[in-house]
């Protein structure tokens, strides 16, 4: 049944790529130049419905997304599109319709810079408010930049990106952050020391092929150069995020992290049950499942499944969010846990 359901979807991107692709062979190809001889305006509205309606159409059904701004966003797209793959000698009468798109593209620009700018507005208030608040850093700064901005994709991603650079140059003097419900999840692990291995090893790559690449294509063995530089950067960020923020329980919430990578706050009301059977843990993870467990030479086994009455949004790398029904973690002191359980959760 999932196989027929993903080929189902598959079948609406393919029908985009044929609309795409017909509309460039009908405009750049011999074959297409001979069925433009004559009357092409009627041809010229048609490239542009498929432009501006069909693909962004067919994008959604793929996608299964339902969104109004994003249409109108893929609509302006198209209408960008069109103006470099029709050539100008058939979309003159059209043309003025196609700056509509690059209209709404520049004013799709100018609301990100505002939100942007609004971010570094209220910084320091939002730097304050972390500092105050009693969570950890990594949830107390989210929830400080939604307290003061607006949400949108790209503050998520640039407040990841803040998180990042915090925790690689300024996070060395702090110690990890100790609550009466603290648990850590990597103690027990070789996460880090994995880490670190991960680190030589970029590091020996970088000195190996980047030199061999420098004589080949100066501007390829710069971009791997910046990639394995922000690499670096990131994994000793990671490291210091997972040693800095522990599992922390309130009355309220569960709020678990395993480094910049991943990271999610929990009701206690929304959890419908905890599995804790050793059969259920060995089983084979599905997509719905996601881990909170650290790296270690051996495949671990979770302690605990939490099932949730409902997907959950957890937070991903870059500040992608993504919606989960069940969680699996690792504690590195079960019982401290289970502790929590009995003391916050009401079944």
């Amino acid at each position: 049944m999932a196989i027929l359901q993903k080929s189902g979807q598959t079948i609406w991107l393919v029908l985009m790529f044929v609309v795409l692709g017909s509309n460039m062979m009908l405009y750049h190809t011999a074959f297409g130049n001979d069925l433009l001889k004559g009357e092409t305006n009627a041809v010229v509205i048609g490239s542009l419905i498929d432009l501006v309606i069909v693909a962004p159409l067919l994008f959604f059904l793929w996608k299964k997304q339902k969104s109004i701004k994003g249409f109108v966003l893929l609509t302006a797209t198209g209408l960008i599109v069109a103006r470099f793959l029709i050539p100008m000698e058939y979309l003159e009468p059209y043309a003025a319709v196609t700056w509509v798109g690059f209209a709404l593209e520049a004013g799709v620009v100018f609301l990100e810079l505002l939100l942007i700018v609004t971010l570094f507005k209220y910084l320091p208030k939002i730097v304050e408010m972390t500092r105050e608040s009693k969570l950890p850093t990594i949830f107390g700064f989210s929830n400080a930049v939604d307290h003061f901005v607006k949400k949108h994709p790209l503050i998520h991603i640039i407040c990841s990106e803040m998180l990042m650079f915090y925790y690689t140059f300024w996070s060395w003097r702090k110690k990890p952050n100790q609550y009466e419900h603290s648990i850590t999840l990597h103690k027990n692990s070789s996460y880090i020391a994995f880490q670190i291995m991960l680190i030589h090893a970029i590091l020996i790559e970088t000195i190996g092929i980047h030199w061999w690449l420098h004589d080949k294509s100066v501007v390829l063995s710069l971009v791997l150069l910046f990639f394995n530089i922000y690499s670096v950067l990131f994994i000793l960020a990671d490291i210091q995020a997972v040693r800095l923020n522990p599992v922390h329980v309130d009355d309220n919430k569960l709020y678990l992290s395993l480094g910049l990578i991943k990271r999610m706050e929990i009701g206690w009301d929304e959890i419908e049950d905890i599995l804790t059977d050793k059969e259920i843990l060995k089983q084979k993870r599905t997509k719905d499942i996601i881990e909170f467990i650290a790296r270690d030479f051996e495949e671990p086994i979770p302690d605990v499944i939490l099932k949730l009455k409902k997907s959950k949004e957890a937070t991903l790398i870059m500040g992608i969010k993504k919606p989960y029904q069940q969680v699996a973690i690792k504690f590195d002191h079960y019982q401290l846990f289970m502790n929590a359980v009995e003391k916050y959760k009401k079944f």
